[in-house]
């Protein structure tokens, strides 16, 4: 006899309270979204409107399926929805420049859009997005109002300090700007930002504009909180303002050369053929030692601009690639994009300081080890810059791996490799135990070693290992 399903267990989610019209939790595991009765009035309309199948049929809305009324958290829910599934949450933080502007301009043609059929974006956090593959999507389905006659966009500032202020600083003063979003997740104060803008920037009207002005009009109203919301303005000048903003987000360019490692991939070790995958080539090696996919998740860190990442995705993994040069992974996402892949999204990450938990109570922004794991992680050309060049010990690096993944495909860099040589030039070597038989031991404590394989024209050997039980 079949014994009673257990009762269903709703866990809300901690970084969803901000917003009054509804919250997300999770029910046995699965993402659902409780609409509160004081929104009610506004999903009915938005969902009635040509405006929700029109975004979702672009892409650019996350699709979602209704709910009945048992699946609610608590008894004060007008409706319940259930968005499709996202494989991995990323913060603006960890965006390349170019998924920063995507997002941003996604936001921007989603509110011309709603404008047209009656509505408008109450919201515009950089957090509503998330990306597949290399497409952004909107994921706050609260975020649309039926627009009053002649109301300002009540979401500028917010666009402004989430999207415009760090893209100008990126753009304009050192793409690095970009990780100011990690201790300003409510958005760069524009005060801030003009502050770091180089001067020239008043000279050019978007960012003189929506920037500088905007900054000097919010002191100028410091004491008068509700002076915007008196303000007129037009359909036809609203829209020529989002139109406006987004002439100066498309105009905002930065090329991805001139850090540390953006040409590494090239330099690493020329005798490494990346385009071959015959079995002695390390291409060859690591796509016999990662095997089929069939929808897993592998993260390649230290993936710069993706050649390892590419031998995953067409294995059939969903792959997170990570890197902490921002040249190399803004390189990797403009190559991705025009290939048109979904397989793959890279981030900026430092994996010797991974994005930590942020916001209220630490809850709000979950840290890099806390939201997902991956099934497998390529760490290849990676553990030299971590052992020597970050002074981790090597049994911390494989603690870091067996937390990440039960399974990994990582790389053993010889001292007498040329890179290797190149690192310790210039310092006093106290890495005794940078060996390969100290790399084994590491290993060991941790993992079990299931093929390790040489890599033909060269000194350096991949490992295939699994996390012990």
């Amino acid at each position: 006899m079949r014994g009673a399903d257990p009762p269903p267990s709703s866990v809300r989610d901690p970084a969803s309270w901000r917003d009054p019209s509804g919250f997300v939790y999770l029910r046995n595991g699965v993402v659902h979204r409780q609409i509160a009765p004081s929104y009610a009035a506004d999903w009915e309309a938005f969902t009635r409107s040509p405006l929700s199948a029109l975004l979702v049929d672009q892409g650019r809305l996350l699709p979602w399926s209704e709910a009945g009324p048992e699946a609610a958290f608590d008894a004060d829910a007008a409706a319940v929805i259930v968005p499709d599934a996202l494989n991995f949450i990323s913060y603006p933080y960890e965006w390349t420049f170019g998924e920063l502007r995507a997002a941003a301009l996604l936001t921007l043609d989603v509110e011309l859009a709603a404008l047209e059929l009656g509505f408008s974006l109450k919201d515009a956090s950089a957090y509503n997005v998330q990306f597949r593959g290399v497409r952004p999507v909107l994921i706050d389905h609260l975020s649309f109002e039926r627009r009053a006659t002649e109301t300002p966009w009540p979401a500028y500032r917010q666009f402004c300090e989430h999207f415009l202020a760090p893209l100008a600083l990126m753009a304009k003063r050192d793409v690095r700007c970009g990780l100011l979003l990690r201790s300003h997740p409510d958005g760069i104060p524009l005060d801030l930002a003009v502050d770091l803008l180089p001067g020239r920037t008043r000279l050019q009207f978007g960012l003189a504009t929506h920037l500088h002005l905007h900054a000097r009009a919010q002191r100028g109203h410091a004491d008068d909180g509700a002076a915007g919301s008196r303000a007129k303005l037009s359909l036809e000048r609203l829209k020529a303002l989002i139109g406006n903003l987004r002439s100066t987000v498309s105009g905002l360019a930065w090329e991805p050369s001139g850090t540390e490692w953006a040409d590494y991939a090239e330099l690493e070790h020329p005798s490494y053929d990346r385009a071959a995958s015959s079995a002695g080539t390390k291409a060859g090696v690591v796509e016999r030692m990662i095997g089929e996919g069939a929808g897993r998740t592998c993260w390649d860190l230290g993936a710069n601009t993706g050649a390892y990442s590419r031998i995953a995705a067409g294995r059939g993994y969903r792959v997170l690639a990570f890197d902490v040069d921002a040249a190399a992974a803004e390189r990797h996402y403009r190559s991705l994009l025009a290939d048109g892949r979904a397989d793959t999204t890279p981030l900026v990450m430092d994996l010797a300081d991974p994005s930590p938990s942020l916001g209220w109570a630490e809850r709000e922004r979950s840290g890099l080890l806390e939201r997902a794991n991956a099934d497998v992680i390529l760490a290849l050309a990676l553990v030299h810059h971590v052992a020597i060049g970050r002074n981790v010990p090597l049994s911390m690096v494989f603690e870091l791996f067996a937390r990440l993944a039960p399974e990994a495909v990582v790389e053993w860099v010889p001292r007498e490799d040329p890179m290797v040589r190149r690192m310790l030039a210039g310092r006093v070597d106290i890495f005794d135990h940078y060996t390969e038989a100290g790399f084994g031991d590491a290993l060991a404590e941790r993992f079990e070693v299931v093929e390790r394989a040489s890599i033909a024209g060269s000194a350096r050997v991949l490992y295939h290992i699994k996390r012990r039980p």
